[in-house]
């Protein structure tokens, strides 16, 4: 895998999408080993950013793509369906794009734009510890004569240690929550790479300290506001949730597909020869590919969903959206597990799993689909058709 310095610019949804299924391919080739060893994908997103890809949510009247949210969301299961870490490292990267979207001025707009189709990767410093809940923050930011100081601590900070700019969510000195997108490089910012999950290992969601920070007003964006009025963020953020698990299963089912053809010998080509008459097995992979294939079909329904929120943004549009991503999270957590832990039934304790990093899949899914309590997804979902109740305004569902 060779570096360049030249940053391509990627024009439509056919592009991306060719170019993500080549990355895919490359990207899987390693995938196993840098879960073994926990080794930081630095050159493969290297790779990755400088494809285009990242860029492809920046509208067309900024020089981007601006490509359907289906097309983002398939772009994300093809590249974590190689190797789960890199699928969600661009995550926030993209939402902190759709906050700009909404929320960001036109100075900050063509200015922070500019920046990530030149190739640059925006990371996120969002989550606290020991907050009354979830939602609170207690990072401050304080007016410092032009410019502000930020003072906090941040953990779960997905893709901080490789970015150049770190969106991280503060609270001013009027109690309103703010996005502050601060360079890697600034004065007092240290990011620490005390991520030790046993899934998802090679995301880099470590912890960010921010020690009288500064940083420009222009580069501080409204970000409370996103969730006072219906916007398109938070199932923006929830698709490309459920886009990483639908990869994670995909992977797993077609490794599954792949040991039980070739039986214990999971590193050759598989034969054409009839893998099992076994009943048990096949009703295995006959549940698996159904359940596969709704997930896929509801991840696309819901981009259609968001797009048209984004397109025509109101209560009833951005609500349906919001329960279409719902829908399909739901679906994505149970069957990226399941394929997992089919995998693991079908091969048994044979030590070939491991060897061949084949546990990846459900350790990957494991982690990420903690993300968000999916009970909550079923909840909001029921709500919404038995009651006509729109689901709440946040990132969450």
């Amino acid at each position: 895998m060779t570096l360049s310095h030249h940053v391509a610019v990627i024009t439509s949804d056919e592009q991306a999408l060719i170019v993500a299924s080549d990355l895919a391919e490359d990207f899987k080739r390693d995938s196993a080993l840098r879960d073994r060893e926990r080794r930081l994908p630095h050159p493969e997103l290297e790779v990755f950013s400088r494809s285009g890809l990242w860029g492809i949510t920046v509208p067309k009247e900024y020089g981007g793509a601006g490509v359907s949210n289906v097309t983002l969301a398939r772009v994300i299961a093809l590249i974590a369906q190689a190797d789960g870490s890199l699928g969600q490292i661009p995550q926030n990267h993209f939402y902190a794009l759709e906050v700009l979207r909404v929320n960001g001025n036109e100075e900050q707009k063509k200015r922070l734009y500019a920046e990530v189709l030149a190739g640059q990767r925006f990371g996120n410093a969002l989550a606290e510890l020991g907050t009354k809940t979830a939602h609170d923050r207690v990072t401050r930011l304080t007016r410092d004569g032009d410019g502000y100081r930020i003072n906090g601590r941040k953990f779960y900070a997905t893709g901080a240690i490789y970015a150049q700019r770190i969106p991280t969510s503060v609270v001013d000195e009027n109690g309103v929550q703010q996005l502050a997108f601060v360079p890697r490089d600034s004065k007092g910012l240290t990011v620490i790479d005390d991520w030790s999950g046993f899934g998802q290992r090679t995301t880099g969601s470590g912890s960010v300290v921010f020690e009288d920070v500064y940083v420009f007003a222009e580069d501080v964006i409204p970000f409370q506001s996103a969730f006072e009025r219906p916007t398109p963020v938070g199932p923006l953020a929830q698709i490309l949730h459920a886009a990483i698990d639908t990869g994670i299963a995909r992977a797993a089912y077609e490794d599954a597909l792949h040991f039980v053809r070739t039986k214990t010998r999971p590193w050759i080509d598989a034969t054409h020869e009839k893998a099992t008459d076994d009943p048990l097995t096949l009703k295995s992979f006959g549940h698996l590919s159904i359940r596969l294939h709704a997930t896929e079909a509801l991840l696309e329904r819901a981009g259609e969903f968001l797009d048209k929120a984004q397109a025509e943004t109101n209560a009833e549009t951005v609500a349906a959206a919001s329960i279409a991503v719902a829908e399909a999270r739901a679906i994505s957590t149970e069957i990226s597990l399941a394929a997992g832990s089919t995998l693991f039934e079908l091969a048994g304790s044979q030590a070939t799993l491991v060897e061949h990093g084949l546990d990846r899949h459900w350790r990957n899914a494991r982690v990420h689909t903690l993300h968000d309590p999916v009970r909550w997804k079923y909840h909001a979902v029921g709500n919404y058709y038995l009651n006509d109740e729109n689901p709440p305004l946040r990132g969450t569902i």
